[in-house]
């Protein structure tokens, strides 16, 4: 992907909120992305969060939807030989599941394959431009080969589609001003 990669990504992460998802994605994020969106919701903005999550994670297929948690599990464990080729299985039977292809960037980038892992958030973001966490993803990337402007730019955007995402506004205030500086 190169240096192109980065471009492309950020022009998806730029646009995302011009965007609509991709079809299929369950009608109940609509409204649960317009509560996150509010300033005071009427209910905590971690339960809303979860509720997203919920949703990009499940899948009508029931095996699919065990496998997901597998693979989650086995991440969170730091079994990459377990998550690795449920992941491929899961974005090759089901290539419209937005929430595949970004748990497979996860993993690219814990495996620091990040050109890897910008494919799959290019994926992940033409399904689902609001994934906020694809959005941080991206940014993280950026932090590490520096290029500190797009990632202050990616996390902004994941910062306006779910205002609620803890510490992300300092670390936009913190590379504000090193981007001022010209670090």
């Amino acid at each position: 992907m190169g240096e192109a990669g980065f471009d492309d990504v950020f022009a998806l992460v730029m646009s995302a909120r011009q965007r609509e998802p991709a079809p299929g994605q369950p009608a109940r994020l609509k409204s649960l992305f317009h509560e996150l969106a509010l300033p005071e919701p009427p209910r905590p903005a971690d339960d809303i969060e979860e509720l997203i999550w919920a949703l990009w994670i499940g899948h009508s297929d029931a095996a699919a939807a065990h496998d997901m948690g597998v693979a989650a599990q086995a991440m969170a464990g730091g079994r990459s030989g377990i998550a690795a080729p449920l992941l491929e299985r899961m974005t090759q039977q089901h290539p419209d599941w937005a929430e595949a292809w970004n748990k497979r960037a996860t993993l690219a980038f814990i495996q620091r394959r990040d050109f890897d892992a910008l494919a799959s958030i290019a994926r992940t973001l033409e399904l689902e431009p609001r994934h906020f966490g694809a959005m941080a993803g991206f940014g993280q990337i950026c932090l590490r080969h520096g290029r500190k402007q797009e990632a202050r730019a990616a996390f902004q955007v994941a910062l306006a589609v779910n205002p609620h995402l803890q510490g992300l506004a300092e670390v936009i205030t913190d590379l504000g001003r090193e981007v001022g500086r010209g670090n």
